[in-house]
């Protein structure tokens, strides 16, 4: 019998759960794009990312996704022909690099796996081999989505400076801003890339990039630039309608206005990074409990290494996918598939899940997705261990 009906629950890693007041700030008329609040609401929301990347950088808006937001943040530095170092800890980094490729950068990669981050050590060789300094920035992913690697990007950074090179660390944070901690002029990030849809509560459709006073010199040069993605009329407009290159996306406005409030305002920053941090460990010590008795494994050993956004974990012989297809159709609740873990097509491909836990999230919803995990792992008869929700639970209680 299917126990599906009432609300459901998306645990996939964006779009994030939307709070009712999101919701409800953009049920509401059209406002008057010209002039009067709209430049109002643009300048407030304009400000608040500011604060939530711990930013006094330059921001620019595009109506848009994560994949456009990559895309205006790459236009706004390079020319054909420009190089740029990638670094890749999953699907998402790799497709970064792929599309600069295709816009004509020549991208060096440094590809280290779907199971550790990004080793500085080599990242410095690599800025200290380019002798003529070609490589104009470096490329990474904050918290990859697909393996939920999270990066040390304060240790990038102290690498691009110990090689002594001039070259731009540009940061996708995407999966992370909101989640896990950044700190964009503390850290020493040039470029940032973020989207509306995970930890910021928005629905899918706006791209941000964050830039700093240098990489705003940069741009000035930058070869690939079109009217479009243009960065400088959104960061440094004349009149509103050149915030957004055109009509204002304005009720996705509205709702991020009301998100940062929440964010900012009310619950904080530092409170909601130790949220997500503890919501992560529930989900870590129910996946370790688990494994003890069954094929089921975390992608990443080290807890040092994993995101507080998302968890990408593996349970073989299928049961990733035959688990995620019984939470959605007899409990309600959908976790992410995996992503790049393995040829899609083959039986390995079945073997991968994502949890999110990023965004509107709580004890009751990390704690409730668990049990209907382990629901679901008895009714297929997936082989696990046991204590998993008193380890979840444990995980709660010390906060």
């Amino acid at each position: 019998m299917s126990l599906s009906q009432g609300r459901a629950y998306l645990a996939i890693p964006g779009p994030s759960t939307m709070p009712d007041r999101v919701l409800a700030a953009m049920h509401r008329p059209a406002p008057n794009i010209y002039e009067g609040d709209i430049e109002l609401l643009a300048a407030r929301v304009t400000d608040g990312l500011r604060r939530v990347a711990c930013s006094t950088s330059h921001v620019a808006i595009y109506i848009s996704n994560g994949h456009g937001a990559w895309e205006a943040a790459l236009t706004n530095i390079f020319s054909p022909g420009d190089k740029a170092l990638g670094l890749v800890t999953g699907r998402f980094g790799n497709l970064w690099a792929r599309n600069a490729g295709m816009m004509g950068i020549d991208v060096q990669r440094l590809d280290f796996g779907i199971k550790s981050p990004v080793d500085p050590a080599q990242v410095e060789q690599a800025l200290r081999e380019d002798t003529g300094h070609k490589i104009k920035a470096v490329l990474l992913t904050h918290v990859d989505t697909a393996t939920s690697v999270c990066n040390d990007i304060p240790a990038v950074r102290a690498a691009i400076d110990a090689a002594g090179h001039p070259a731009l660390l540009m940061v996708d944070s995407i999966a992370a801003l909101g989640c896990d901690v950044f700190r964009m002029d503390d850290w020493g990030v040039d470029v940032m890339v973020g989207a509306s849809q995970k930890g910021l509560m928005v629905p899918p459709g706006l791209g941000f990039v964050w830039f700093s006073e240098k990489a705003n010199q940069v741009s000035k040069s930058a070869g690939l630039k079109t009217p479009y993605w243009d960065w400088q009329p959104r960061a440094f407009p004349e009149m509103v309608y050149q915030y957004f290159g055109g009509t204002s996306p304005t009720h996705h406005l509205f709702g991020l206005d009301e998100s940062l409030k929440m964010i900012l305002d009310e619950e904080g920053l530092e409170h909601i990074w130790a949220r997500h941090a503890t919501l992560a460990r529930t989900v870590w010590a129910a996946f370790d409990a688990w494994g003890q008795a069954g094929d089921i494994k975390l992608n990443l050993a080290n807890p040092a290494h994993r995101a507080h956004s998302v968890t990408a974990a593996r349970i073989g012989g299928g049961g990733a996918q035959r688990l995620r297809s019984w939470l959605e159709t007899e409990a309600g609740v959908t976790l992410g598939i995996g992503l790049g873990m393995a040829e899609p097509g083959t039986p390995e491909a079945n073997d991968f899940l994502r949890v999110a836990h990023m965004g509107h999230v709580n004890a009751h919803m990390t704690l409730g997705a668990l049990a209907t995990m382990e629901a679901g792992m008895q009714a297929l008869g997936i082989p696990h261990g046991s204590g998993a929700l008193d380890a979840a639970a444990a995980e709660i209680a010390k906060g």
